[in-house]
């Protein structure tokens, strides 16, 4: 199961967020573009391009960040990030 929380900031604040999850089983990269085009509808934007930077940067840290130069058309905030949400190991 992967979830993923997506949020879009303007003027660092925090204007939506949401969280998608994806168990079908599917491999990683399906998961994960099923979550993101889950954001995108639900925070009613369109689908970021990644760049290398975003590959890089989410391979290293299960996060990245998307700004106007991952968008074809002119956005209204001023990033849209993702962040992998791990699953917390229960107690016993």
């Amino acid at each position: 199961m992967l979830r993923i929380w997506g949020k879009l900031y303007k003027n660092n604040k925090i204007i939506k967020n949401e969280v998608s999850i994806s168990d079908v089983v599917k491999d990683y990269n399906e998961n994960l573009n099923d979550c993101i085009t889950d954001l995108c509808y639900k925070m009613d934007i369109e689908r970021p391009y990644w760049l290398k930077r975003n590959i890089d940067e989410y391979i290293r840290r299960n996060k990245t960040i998307f700004d106007e130069n991952n968008f074809i058309n002119k956005i209204d905030f001023d990033r849209f990030i993702i962040e992998e949400l791990k699953e917390e190991k229960k107690k016993k």
